[in-house]
């Protein structure tokens, strides 16, 4: 029996699969961080030798058994990168091929159809990568957020809605419904309290309040309502880049939605749909349903020598949902 190996390297968490070439999941690993650019490439290492330890000790092989391997990692943003995170993962003594990408890649090759296409990521930040049919050539936008103008994660949302609620305070915008919802959010006495204790740093209101956003938009506010618009729009914006840069805008294929941010649903995927459809009316939005460490999964298999089929790729959703065997 061969054995495959996934890791999903992320900010917050490292996840971690073992899977048979049935499909069959038979180890799982969870570990802290390990983007590099937070902890580290010493923090990355510790990550993923901590979750593959897990990993292997729950499905009883060893290193030795593991045939391909496929690593979607966070903070992989520039070929700058590519010398130490090599050297990082073999540190793990992997002997077997594996194959390695910034982690947006893993929700397109979890969850577009064909496995390849766009992914637009859209969580506490966002970012947006896509590859041809043939997955020689990548198209990206920076992932840096406001610094390169690419917004639309919940921090930025947040962000935007701060400002608004103080143009509401200054008379320089229309007043909101966000106003009373952030100061109840926070505990403030009143908008001023708010605001002193915003700016000062005194109270915190980071991406964590999206989903408030979100309720007030669909409560009616229509201030709260054009902010998730240009939200859904900005999206849309950043997958037309990739669009262009791949040469989409004339054939069918699948925009991969990734991302706590789209569970907010039509207010936020409808203006992206209505964007996106400017320039590349074959594509299809398809929210991603498995988790993204599935398609790490995925490329460990390709790297490996073996093409997942339907069956296995069910196989791997199935089995996941059940726990290893």
């Amino acid at each position: 029996m061969k054995y495959y190996f996934g890791a999903d390297i992320g900010s917050s968490k490292t996840q971690i699969l073992i899977a048979d070439e049935r499909g069959q999941i038979a180890g799982t690993g969870l570990a802290g961080p390990g983007n590099h650019q937070t902890v580290g490439y010493e923090g990355m290492y510790s990550a993923l030798q901590d979750g593959i330890t897990q990993a292997l000790d729950e499905a009883r092989i060893t290193v030795k058994d593991i045939s391909g391997s496929g690593f979607g990692i966070s903070g992989y943003d520039w070929p700058s990168d590519e010398p130490e995170m090599v050297e990082t993962i073999n540190r793990l003594n992997l002997q077997a091929p594996f194959e390695m990408h910034n982690d947006a890649i893993l929700g397109l090759v979890a969850g577009a159809e064909q496995g390849w296409g766009i992914a637009v990521v859209s969580g506490s930040g966002c970012n947006c990568w896509g590859w041809d049919r043939d997955r020689k050539h990548i198209g990206r936008v920076t992932g840096f957020g406001d610094l390169t103008g690419e917004a639309a994660g919940s921090t930025e949302l947040v962000y935007r809605a701060m400002q608004l609620v103080a143009h509401a305070w200054t008379k320089r915008g229309q007043e909101t419904a966000l106003t009373q919802v952030f100061i109840d959010y926070v505990g403030a006495k009143d908008t001023v309290d708010l605001l002193e204790g915003f700016t000062t740093g005194r109270y915190r209101v980071d991406g964590r309040a999206a989903p408030l956003v979100f309720q007030v938009a669909e409560a009616g506010d229509p201030v709260a309502g054009q902010l998730i618009h240009w939200a859904g729009s900005e999206l849309g914006e950043l997958a037309k880049a990739v669009i262009r840069q791949l040469n989409f805008q004339d054939i069918n294929f699948d925009i991969v939605l990734v991302g706590s941010m789209f569970e907010g649903g039509s207010l936020l995927v409808d203006p992206m749909r209505e964007t996106v459809r400017q320039l590349a009316p074959g594509a299809r939005l398809v929210k991603l349903s498995v988790p993204p460490v599935i398609g790490a999964l995925l490329l460990g298999m390709q790297s490996g020598g073996l093409q997942p089929t339907p069956e296995i790729r069910k196989m791997l959703t199935d089995s996941f949902a059940r726990g290893p065997r």
